[in-house]
């Protein structure tokens, strides 16, 4: 079983208008449309949360999915260390923030990421975790999953794309640092007797974490 292990990304040595940048998140746009990354994501708001909680959607990005679920009515803001995007709406907030320092999500009952928490290492995942917990209320993961299959599927995928050489070295380094089972839910410190989650791979290497508070008003199906 391959161990996790978080490197550095090359996208973050990279101003967020650089082209590498710029091409990275063009192939990002296509693996999270052939993944069915922000489906899953906003089908499972839809079907979990509690229509009009506050969202915050941690590194936010070109803001997509966000725009995308204020569309159909949900308060997302986003969260992301680049700035806001020309097309955010005026009336969402952009937190130009970096996720480990972050200190507002007393205002958020769901708090969401998609290809995010692999980043950081176990500790920084534990206290980024003590903090969500403050006022939330459902947590949403779409991360990588950890197998060295999910690996060579990429390497088969990457020329189809055309993708670059920083998404061809991001993508192995996201991979390795991924989660199996219940290893996410645990680095975030969520605690059995006040969570209760769901975690799932998908066939093309997606891991999903569906975690909800015990007393919460609304209960998954």
């Amino acid at each position: 079983m391959m161990s996790r292990i978080v490197h550095a990304e090359l996208l973050d040595s990279l101003p967020h208008d650089h082209p590498d940048a710029r091409d990275n998140r063009r192939d990002l746009c296509l693996i999270n449309a052939v993944m069915g990354n922000h489906r899953w994501l906003a089908r499972t708001l839809q079907a979990h949360a509690s229509s009009g909680s506050p969202g915050l959607e941690l590194g936010a990005g070109m803001g997509e999915l966000a725009r995308r679920l204020r569309r159909n009515g949900w308060p997302v803001d986003g969260l992301d260390v680049c700035p806001a995007p020309a097309t955010w709406p005026p009336e969402a907030r952009w937190h130009r923030a970096d996720l480990r320092t972050f200190t507002g999500f007393d205002g958020y009952e769901v708090v969401y990421g998609n290809l995010i928490f692999h980043q950081f290492s176990a500790s920084e995942l534990q206290a980024v975790g003590n903090r969500m917990q403050t006022r939330a209320q459902l947590i949403l993961a779409c991360e990588p999953a950890r197998h060295r299959q999910s690996q060579w599927m990429f390497r088969l995928f990457a020329p189809l794309i055309g993708a670059n050489h920083v998404s061809r070295h991001d993508a192995n380094v996201s991979i390795a640092a991924g989660f199996r089972g219940d290893e996410l839910p645990g680095l975030l410190g969520l605690e059995p007797e006040r969570w209760t989650w769901r975690c799932t791979t998908t066939l093309l290497g997606a891991y999903h974490l569906i975690a909800w508070r015990r007393e919460t008003k609304w209960i998954p199906a």
